[in-house]
């Protein structure tokens, strides 16, 4: 027992032994001493293993945290985007089937509605690996919205080309003087013309329509052409309705297919009652038969 004691007390003498630390500074010829007991060395050096490890520990914990916060952040974009995808191919597929309900190419167009495509879709690359292939799945689903967007975009300018186009008659009566050359009316078969529209008799007061959406440009009397209303309707198209008794628009007015806009009348140089219809295109007159159904007899447009 007593040697135990013994030992003990050397032992902690031992440890408790100063030990001198000297510091030698490059630019001073004076040293720095430091004396502290051999325990507190290797506590210190414990000490500084102890604290390196944890930092470097903390710095791998937060690279890690930031890594995976990218990542997460990352995903939760893509999905994002997926959704906004899925709902976009859902309503084209949706407004698609409504549209083929319809019987005609008429109906299709006059019913095809805008479809808004997601702003921004799969901008950012995948840098990410994992087990699902997340970069083609971008790009297949990139490729069918692109694909449903050409067809929506399709299906809307060729609405805008059956809205601007004339279609069909502006009055029920008779074509009387067709497109093209023609002895004058006024002065008889000694003067031929050329007739830059078509003549369609009808009764004084017979409602005028509009063959295509458009805008008013002109409303009001112009001479030999008497009430003379113009509609510019875009892509080129323009039509003009003449002699007629009272108009029914103003300038500036949008107007609808099949709309009221004149009353038949034989205002203007004119023989009698009927209207002068022209279809211009590109400043260049045509043959409005090229817009209307082929028969002599007009009938009232469904």
């Amino acid at each position: 027992m007593g040697l135990f004691i013994y030992n003990a007390k050397r032992f902690i003498r031992k440890i408790f032994t100063p030990v001198t630390i000297i510091l030698i500074p490059h630019d001073s010829h004076s040293t720095i001493k430091l004396k502290m007991p051999s325990v507190g060395l290797v506590l210190s050096v414990i000490a500084w293993i102890v604290g390196t490890v944890f930092i470097m520990s903390t710095a791998v914990r937060t690279f890690d945290y930031y890594n995976m916060k990218s990542a997460l952040n990352h995903y939760s974009r893509i999905f994002s985007e997926t959704k906004s995808a899925i709902i976009y191919l859902q309503g084209a597929e949706a407004e698609l089937r409504r549209l083929l309900s319809f019987k005609s190419r008429e109906k299709v167009l006059e019913n095809v509605q805008p479809i808004n495509a997601p702003e921004k879709l799969f901008s950012d690359p995948v840098t990410a690996e994992g087990s699902i292939n997340i970069d083609l799945l971008k790009e297949q689903m990139k490729m069918s919205v692109e694909n449903a967007k050409a067809v929506a975009d399709y299906l809307n300018s060729q609405k805008n080309i059956y809205i601007a186009t004339p279609k069909g008659w502006p009055v029920e009566g008779t074509v009387t003087s067709e497109y093209g050359k023609r002895s004058s009316p006024t002065q008889g078969d000694s003067v031929q013309e050329h007739h830059s529209g078509l003549d369609i008799s009808a009764p004084s007061g017979t409602r005028v329509k509009a063959t295509a959406d458009g805008v008013v440009t002109f409303s009001g009397y112009n001479a030999g052409n008497g009430n003379l209303v113009v509609i510019e309707h875009g892509l080129g198209y323009t039509t003009f309705y003449a002699h007629n008794s009272a108009n029914r628009v103003s300038v500036g007015q949008t107007v609808k297919r099949g709309q009221l806009i004149a009353l038949v009348g034989s205002t203007g140089n004119s023989t009698g009652p009927h209207l002068h219809y022209e279809v211009w295109r590109n400043k260049s007159h045509q043959n409005p038969r090229l817009y209307t159904r082929e028969t002599t007899d007009v009938h009232k447009e469904k």
